[in-house]
């Protein structure tokens, strides 16, 4: 799927931003802008969330142009995650493409169409709250907890009755426990509360069985046929660039303190190569002596230049 059948502004703002859609969003879009269930199966890094919000972003813009007065001050998307932390990089990796379009509605001779999201946990202020009940966001993002807590309070109903589209991420954290049951009730409970059935979407690097997440997600039980859901799985491997390193002397039984100090230079040299490194140990202990040893090996390689350099510029 190209991206002709987004507004202008969405595509070229996409178009901007990454160099093609990826295989996950290209399979799931058709689906999503038809109104049906999906459940997106795809590794980290491929764009799930774009692919979920994507068409619910292009079909606010196109409301918006086409309403007088612009966007009516109603939540239409519920996001939920099982994460507090996740929601509130969600809602900051919404500011980027939601500035962007604004741009390129500007920049095409569009009129404005502001497109507001907001964070909802039980960590969120008193006063945020209260903003939100009085100008409710266009997308919610909240956890499945904080879900049934508006559930349960007449202005949390008042806020959820307008949603259109409800997106589950992760899902496969919650499927197989109690919070994946209280989650299940929310969202039929969501359902009768906006008097229709809302367009599902579920996301997770990590499904199996598909069918049965499927079935989570749009609350058929084990004795129905295939959910209606269209699954998307675009698998979950990546390529790898695997490469195992020893030290440059021969191991014995006790690494001795030669060998550890050549294993924290070559996780130095390695780090100095890469944007971002991961370092495993077994232990707290054993990972504040890697942070030490690392700082040391770092001043050690990066001093020497950072004094050379000097020197240079007072020449």
């Amino acid at each position: 799927m190209s991206l002709e059948p987004f507004h202008p502004a969405v595509a070229q703002w996409f178009a901007s931003a990454f160099p093609a859609p990826t295989p996950a969003q290209v399979a799931a879009w058709p689906a999503i802008r038809a109104g049906r269930h999906v459940l997106v199966s795809a590794p980290t890094g491929s764009g799930k969330t774009l692919t979920a919000f994507l068409t619910a972003l292009d079909m606010l813009v196109r409301e918006g142009l086409a309403t007088p007065g612009g966007l009516s001050d109603e939540t239409v998307v519920v996001y939920v995650s099982p994460l507090k932390a996740l929601s509130n990089d969600v809602q900051l990796n919404l500011e980027a493409p939601l500035a962007g379009i604004r741009q390129q509605l500007v920049e095409l001779g569009f009129d404005d169409v502001p497109i507001r999201a907001a964070v909802r946990t039980g960590d969120t202020p008193q006063a945020e709250r209260a903003r939100m009940r009085r100008r409710p966001p266009h997308i919610l993002v909240t956890t499945p907890e904080s879900l049934y807590v508006m559930l349960g309070s007449a202005s949390g109903r008042d806020m959820l009755r307008t949603a259109r589209s409800v997106i589950v991420d992760e899902i496969h954290a919650v499927a197989g426990d109690k919070r994946g049951s209280h989650l299940a009730l929310s969202l039929e409970r969501l359902d009768a509360l906006a008097g229709r059935r809302l367009v599902r979407i579920g996301l997770s690097a990590t499904q199996k069985p598909i069918d049965t997440v499927a079935r989570f997600l749009v609350g058929a039980t084990a004795d129905d046929a295939m959910p209606d859901c269209a699954i998307v799985e675009v698998g979950s491997d990546r390529p790898r660039d695997l490469v195992l390193e020893l030290p440059p002397t021969p191991l014995s039984a006790v690494l001795s303190t030669d060998q550890a100090q050549q294993v924290y230079q070559r996780i130095a040299q390695l780090a100095q190569t890469h944007r971002t490194t991961l370092v495993f140990v077994n232990t707290r202990r054993m990972a504040e002596r890697a942070a030490r040893h690392l700082a040391s090996c770092w001043v050690a390689t990066t001093w020497p230049r950072t004094m050379a350099a000097c020197r240079a510029r007072r020449a």
